[in-house]
């Protein structure tokens, strides 16, 4: 009997006559997030399968799993050759001692010459003998003993699975270019759209010496809190500084927040534009501060040319974007207390609900801006993260 880990994933049943592209494209991740072990990954009919692996790496290999997207569940599971002999030893081995259970029958090889039911039959009949302690309880079982027979010739025996990200496979849904605060919010916001599938880039304005190094490390290491769920991140640190200064010297203090976001979805959109991404990504909340009014929020847009602005926070309360964070463990480095550029030039009383034309006017007011803009992109840091490896 050999152990090995088996893998389901969900909405990819969903998929028609392109379900191997995604299937591919899901293989593709499980491979990256396996590439530190020394194990064997197969597949066999819509099912995924992980193989001689050293015990000593199966948490850590279960713990990277669990972050695929597009990965439904994983069980350890016992395989054996489909011999009924064989299926039942195995069955009272992973049965608990005390307790109750079931047994719960997958036979999709239809050449034996049992059915589903008379091998759970048979296979609980052995399981009471052997382990007088338990009880069957068909309806709400405390233990479930599952045999999956396979085409293949095996059968896997396994007791219970692990949650996993669920989702779609990153890469499936084209690219996106997040720009990433060192709050709260837009972690979670690249988090959700990687689940949908999304390959995840990220932006990052700073203002040096006017914030800290640490500001800037501190998205650093957000980035790289992200990379086990949505592979590899390249992200650009943009100097911001400059562009801040500008503002504050020309445009009217209380549109300080307004202009900025404009000229960042502007950055954010060229640089998407040239790495092929198809959206930007905020962490915006309706309503949540002065910055994400409706106006406010509509204000920013109508600064991007060409792309569309996803939101998936937009409509979430900060309790659940803060358990969200907890989750992906984003939240430790979020209430970190460096202060990003947003918070420089901070304005007493920011407009909470700008006209549109008042924000085309004062950005307006800029000299040079689109020579601003190119200066801070050219000067831009770029950082690749995440490589298998890591």
């Amino acid at each position: 009997m050999d152990k090995v880990i088996m893998l389901r994933y969900g909405e990819l049943f969903l998929k028609g006559r392109n379900r191997s592209y995604f299937e591919g494209v899901l293989a593709r991740n499980i491979r990256r997030a396996l590439a530190p072990f020394e194990c064997k990954f197969t597949r066999t009919q819509n099912r995924y399968y992980v193989e001689e692996y050293k015990f000593t790496d199966e948490y850590a290999i279960i713990e990277r799993l669990t972050k695929v997207f597009g990965l439904h569940s994983l069980s350890v599971a016992v395989k054996v050759k489909t011999d009924f002999e064989a299926i039942y030893a195995a069955a009272i081995d992973c049965a608990p001692v005390a307790g109750t259970f079931r047994v719960s029958v997958k036979r999709a090889d239809k050449k034996l010459p049992m059915n589903s039911m008379q091998i759970a039959v048979e296979a609980g009949a052995r399981i009471l003998r052997a382990k007088p302690e338990l009880s069957v309880d068909l309806h709400e079982p405390e233990n479930v003993v599952n045999i999956d027979i396979r085409e293949n010739g095996y059968t896997y025996v396994f007791a219970g699975s692990v949650a996993c990200a669920g989702g779609m496979p990153v890469g499936t849904a084209g690219k996106g270019m997040l720009l990433l605060s060192g709050g709260f919010d837009s972690p979670v916001a690249g988090w959700r759209m990687a689940k949908r599938g999304m390959q995840v880039l990220a932006v990052h304005y700073h203002s040096y010496p006017h914030t800290s190094l640490q500001a800037k490390e501190k998205v650093v290491d957000l980035a790289k809190k992200l990379t086990p769920w949505c592979g590899e991140i390249k992200l650009y640190v943009v100097g911001f500084t400059h562009i801040q200064e500008e503002i504050h010297r020309r445009c009217n203090g209380d549109f300080m927040i307004t202009v900025m976001r404009r000229i960042m979805v502007r950055i954010a959109e060229r640089l998407a534009k040239a790495e092929g991404c198809g959206c930007l990504i905020t962490g915006e909340s309706l309503g949540q501060v002065a910055s994400q009014t409706m106006e406010s929020i509509t204000s920013t847009e109508d600064a991007v040319c060409d792309l569309p602005v996803f939101r998936p926070l937009i409509a979430m309360d900060k309790t659940e974007i803060l358990e969200q964070a907890e989750h992906i463990d984003t939240y430790d480095i979020s209430k970190q207390p460096f202060e990003d550029c947003c918070t420089v030039f901070l304005p007493r009383n920011p407009v909470i609900h700008p006209k549109l034309d008042e924000a085309r006017s004062e950005e307006a007011k800029l000299e040079g801006e689109d020579a601003l803009i190119q200066e801070a992109i050219d000067g831009a840091e770029v950082l690749v993260l995440g490589s298998s490896a890591d």
